[in-house]
């Protein structure tokens, strides 16, 4: 259900340092008491591991071991190659080129997690691709950011953290109620 899941916003950002800006995102709502270093659990999928490995480096804690790849009929194939039942599963998974590609890995890999039994799986996405599709400005168009939102939640996503959406107020495209913004 949509109203599930949260959308957690930082804005302006400054592309030079989107893995402070990441990390300031990151401690800010570990600081909230969401999620726990005993359980916590990283993966990445194959547009941001070197993010996923600074993140993991500054944690303290190994990336977690997944599969992650193209047949060569472009269909992607994703295997968690670790126990994470119970667990708070952060996976790092950014929107770059391919865009289709990169959304399509975390769809598959928030699926795995979720039939994995993970506790809760928050997906964090530094660049939010279709972000500047999120109204209807014309007739007959779609807003898309909307869809992959949905997406998303029907993947198995708990919590959504991005960065720099076009739009402070992001309830008109996403329809979610819950939202904490980072500055």
């Amino acid at each position: 259900m949509l109203t599930s899941l949260p959308f957690l916003c930082t804005n302006k950002l400054n592309k030079t340092g989107i893995y402070h800006k990441v990390l300031a995102m990151w401690y800010t709502f570990w600081q909230s008491g969401g999620v726990h270093l005993d359980n916590l659990t990283i993966f990445s999928g194959n547009a941001n591991r070197q993010l996923a490995a600074a993140i993991c480096k500054y944690l303290h804690i190994p990336l977690g071991d997944a599969d992650v790849f193209q047949f060569s009929n472009e269909n992607i194939f994703v295997k968690i190659n670790e126990n994470v039942r119970g667990h708070d599963v952060f996976l790092i998974q950014s929107f770059s080129s391919p865009v289709n590609r990169s959304i399509m890995e975390l769809l598959i890999m928030i699926d795995a997690l979720k039939r994995a039994s993970a506790k809760s799986i928050a997906a964090v996405i530094p660049y939010y691709g279709y972000a500047r599709q999120d109204r209807k400005d014309k007739p007959r168009v779609p807003i898309t950011a909307k869809l992959v939102a949905n997406l998303l939640t029907v993947a198995g996503a708990t919590r959504v953290l991005t960065m720099d959406l076009r739009r402070n107020d992001y309830r008109s495209c996403s329809g979610h109620t819950a939202y904490e913004f980072f500055r």
